[in-house]
């Protein structure tokens, strides 16, 4: 049996076994790393385009609406997108703050758009009152709030109303709100900022939000 010192006297690099790495990235592509010794060669690999994608696709809809007044309605891209759900409730109005997501029946129902990015240090206070004052449009019709997934933007604007509106704490609103629709978690930031939204911060945060000073 060697000993340690003979063991490092007689490595060799050419010893080494080529070690390979595939790295997928976020968009797709799919890497190759292959070492062999102290060098390193890159390549790409070919991917099928059906499945380059760096994330898992959900292919199953989800038409789950949450009933949350008579005149309004929460869910996700996909109830907003099927002709069936919107008949089945007899939506009139659509309120899409989904960042990236086209309205699917504009000449059937009445839309208003806001895109909106689902990340923690968006003002979503500053979104509010807009939104209230297109689902208050609406109060003769049902009106279905969406976003991408019906999980964070939605909830987030329809949990805000419902502060606005009844003024009502957070506490119990996100339950109301979670009973209709059980997916509902809004990102930490939004979470944060309803629990410390007042009814009177809305106004002052949409004026901040369409101030020229913000546009540019």
């Amino acid at each position: 049996m060697q000993s340690l010192a003979q063991e490092i006297k007689s490595f060799s690099k050419a010893n080494l076994r080529k070690q390979c790495t595939r790295v997928t990235t976020l968009s797709g592509r799919r890497i190759i790393e292959t070492w062999k010794g102290s060098t390193v060669q890159v390549v790409e690999e070919t991917v099928q385009p059906e499945t380059a994608c760096g994330y898992i696709q959900d292919n199953n809809w989800d038409l789950q609406v949450g009933y949350i007044k008579p005149y309004l309605l929460l869910g996700s891209q996909d109830a907003a997108h099927d002709f069936g759900t919107l008949k089945k409730y007899k939506v009139t109005h659509i309120l899409n703050v989904a960042y990236g997501v086209e309205n699917a029946f504009p000449d059937l129902f009445i839309y208003k758009t806001l895109s909106i990015l689902d990340l923690p240090d968006t003002d979503i206070i500053s979104y509010i009152e807009e939104c209230a004052q297109f689902i208050d449009q609406a109060k003769k019709g049902v009106l279905l709030v969406h976003c991408n997934s019906g999980v964070s933007r939605s909830v987030s604007v329809v949990i805000g109303y419902l502060m606005l509106k009844e003024n009502q704490p957070f506490g119990g609103t996100f339950a109301l709100v979670k009973s209709a629709r059980p997916a509902s978690c809004p990102n930490p930031g939004f979470m944060e900022q309803l629990k410390n939204f007042r009814p009177q911060d809305a106004t002052q945060a949409n004026v901040q939000r369409n101030s020229p000073s913000q546009k540019r």
